[in-house]
């Protein structure tokens, strides 16, 4: 089994950006520019590697090499952006991968592009100035219009395969991650399972009982053996169920107006391990947005709109405004769930401009996440 860890590093160390390989300082999924470049990215590596895995690299610094970092991205939908805007498109996967130096809620992205055995990779139909039927692939660390047909060549095989070969991950890196997971987690409970007598599972997080229902937050779940965080929140709660060769988490969202509010399922994501030292992990979308009426939430987002104008302009703020402000971001969410499309603009508006309010900016990206993955199941 191949440790993330180690395959990045070997990347990093041992080849420049090529035809299955390319770094990038962050990806911009929320916007379409951003989803426009990400999907030429993948459509291009596709082709100049098509028969064996590439890899996207995100969270270094191009001109060094830097580990920096990105925020915990759990879109687990990513392979439907892809499905939705690629023609052959390959199967993609999305993980995030510790680095000891970088604070916890800080990872490195690691995209793996599967190899898509000679099929060439187009775009379906337009997205920003891209063109359906365009056609990429690599020219060094460039991803190119092709005009002429992609040479489908297999260029990569001896290579690739050799880096992975050399970040095979050990007992000795196994029981390295437990304890340093263990040691990083201590005062919020950390447990482990070992599944198929070989995975290893850490979770750690502050426990709750709401109504006989115990909920875990300020959460943090690892499988050690990847060196791949599989959640991570300051602020959501979930639930943790487990079987002998099963490990099920259901994250929750609380949500609600004023003082009504409770906690509703957001996703399912199960993670089955097989005997033959292999694992799959199943996602699926639980949420039901609720319901207000539309005369109150067309209130509050009058409300909200005066209220990101003034901060914009650098206005004196009441203190009943400020108590508006740490309710914005669910408010607009709400509003934007129950048909108010102009709402998911204005929460962009407000990432912009709220820096100044360290937890009213984090719970903007933790919503814009909830609508991201809604929006691609």
């Amino acid at each position: 089994m191949i440790n993330k860890r180690l395959l990045i590093k070997n990347l990093l160390a041992h080849n420049d950006e090529n035809s299955f390989y390319d770094k990038k300082r962050k990806l911009n999924l929320g916007e379409k520019e951003g989803k426009a470049k990400f999907l030429k990215h993948v459509c291009a590596l596709s082709n100049s590697n098509p028969f064996n895995n590439s890899y996207i690299v995100v969270g270094v610094e191009d001109r060094d090499n830097s580990i920096v970092g990105v925020d915990f991205f759990d879109d687990s939908k990513i392979q439907n952006l892809v499905n939705a805007y690629l023609k052959n498109p390959p199967k993609i996967t999305y993980e995030n991968i510790l680095f000891p130096h970088l604070p916890n809620d800080k990872v490195v992205g690691l995209v793996i592009i599967r190899a898509n055995h000679g099929k060439i990779c187009s775009l379906r139909k337009n997205i920003w100035k891209y063109y359906g039927g365009a056609v990429f692939s690599r020219e060094g660390s460039i991803s190119m219009p092709q005009d002429f047909g992609v040479d489908l060549t297999d260029r990569n095989s001896k290579l690739v395969a050799s880096i992975e070969s050399h970040s095979q991950n050990t007992i000795e890196y196994t029981l390295d991650g437990v304890f340093d997971f263990m040691h990083k987690n201590r005062d919020y409970h950390p447990s482990y399972k070992v599944f198929q007598e070989y995975f290893v599972v850490c979770w750690a997080g502050k426990e709750k009982v709401v109504k006989n229902q115990k909920y875990y937050s300020r959460v943090n779940i690892e499988l050690i053996n990847e060196q791949v965080k599989l959640f991570y929140s300051d602020l959501d709660e979930i639930s943790i169920f487990f079987a002998p060769d099963e490990f099920k988490i259901i994250e929750y969202v609380y949500l609600g107006l004023y003082e009504n509010y409770q906690y509703y399922p957001l996703e399912e994501v199960k993670i089955s391990f097989k005997s033959n030292m292999s694992y799959e992990i199943e996602s699926k979308i639980l949420f039901e947005p609720p319901q207000f009426s539309k005369k109150t939430l067309y209130h509050i987002y009058n409300s909200n709109t005066i209220l990101i104008n003034k901060i914009s302009k650098n206005q004196s703020i009441t203190a009943a405004e400020e108590k508006d402000i740490k309710r914005l971001p669910d408010t607009l969410l709400l509003c934007y769930l129950n048909g108010i499309e102009n709402a998911f603009d204005k929460l962009i508006e407000a990432k912009s401009i709220l820096k100044l309010y360290p937890n009213t900016y984090q719970r903007i990206k933790d919503n814009l996440r909830i609508l991201r993955k809604i929006r691609y199941s």
